[in-house]
């Protein structure tokens, strides 16, 4: 089993940053990947950027070149850096694990058996 607890969200105004962070806890895999989700109200939920184990990253096209995945692995710990937040940035952020991970990194939910309980990103305008 894997534990995940976020942390790092609340309000900002439109244009700010802010960063999320997940410390993870567990099992632990050779080759594994990690990811940010979203979902606001209303909406499903979207991937929004993944981590595999080999640093291979990959983004939602919503926020490329605004969000930067990365993580430290002596805390343990994945962090999404969100700069230039705009309001459809508002939703609760869920950050997710896969068990073993063979293939690149992955934008879809079902890949991801591990999840946290969230937290919330507010961006006013």
């Amino acid at each position: 089993q894997v534990q995940l607890v976020e942390s790092g969200g609340g309000s900002v105004q439109a244009g700010g940053s802010l960063r999320l962070s997940c410390a993870r806890s567990g099992a632990t895999y050779s080759s594994d990947c990690m990811g940010w989700f979203r979902q606001a109200p209303g909406r499903e939920r979207e991937g929004v950027a993944a981590l595999r184990s080999d640093g291979r990253t990959t983004y939602a096209d919503s926020v490329k070149g605004r969000f930067t995945i990365t993580k430290d692995n002596a805390k343990n710990t994945l962090y999404l850096q969100m700069n230039m937040l705009t309001p459809e940035d508002t939703a609760m952020y869920f950050c997710a694990a896969s068990g073993s991970w063979y293939g690149g990194p992955i934008l879809a939910a079902p890949a991801f058996p591990y999840w946290g309980q969230g937290t919330q990103v507010t961006v006013s305008s």
